[in-house]
């Protein structure tokens, strides 16, 4: 009885070293060397200042910029409570929340039917995409608020379009804070 509890203490002890620290540091180790912006979290960064990252939506406001997804993850883009709201498509306050959405995204845009993920939130809560669809409703919205040419904004949405995984795998899409990011800076330097 007594070499088989030390068997099981030293097999105990070798896998909780090996699978418990051995085999997460090794992981930590190639993927800092190996993806290192990926593993850190794809930050995006600007003179020096942690913006934002490139897989975490932040809200937007305002006429002058494009819009985010909504967001369900604590008080909305919460990474530390990520998670949709897991209300029933027959919820009654999910219906009320999306009808509120549409009403003003139709008041803030020149009307017309509004792309479905201005106005649901993701599973995560955290989406950071947008359809070009979507990004496509808001152009005038944004153009006009800004003193731009329409022509312009839309160029800049097809220039931030990310394309599927290997032509297949996803759907197209625009990251809302590189957009963003890149209106300011084609304001700043026309």
């Amino acid at each position: 009885m007594q070499k088989l509890l030390i068997i099981s203490l030293r097999y105990t002890l070798v896998t909780t070293l090996l699978l418990g620290l051995g085999y997460p540091m090794l992981v930590t180790l190639i993927a800092q060397h190996v993806w290192k912006d990926q593993a850190n979290g794809q930050l995006i960064v600007q003179n020096g200042t942690i913006l934002g990252s490139h897989w975490i939506g932040q809200p937007f406001s305002g006429p002058s910029y494009f819009h985010s997804r909504p967001s369900a993850a604590g008080n909305g883009y919460d990474a530390t409570a990520s998670g949709g709201s897991n209300w029933s498509p027959s919820s009654q306050k999910l219906v009320d929340r999306i009808s509120a959405s549409v009403k003003n995204e139709q008041t803030d845009t020149a009307g017309g039917p509004v792309p479905i993920d201005l106005v649901t939130a993701s599973a995560s809560g955290l989406d950071p995409d947008i359809t070009p669809a979507a990004a496509e409703y808001q152009a005038s919205r944004v153009a006009q608020a800004r003193g731009l040419p329409l022509n312009q904004v839309e160029a800049l949405i097809q220039k931030n379009v990310t394309e599927r995984e290997f032509g297949l795998l996803g759907e197209r899409r625009v990251n809302v804070l590189q957009l963003n990011l890149a209106l300011d800076q084609m304001q700043a330097h026309p």
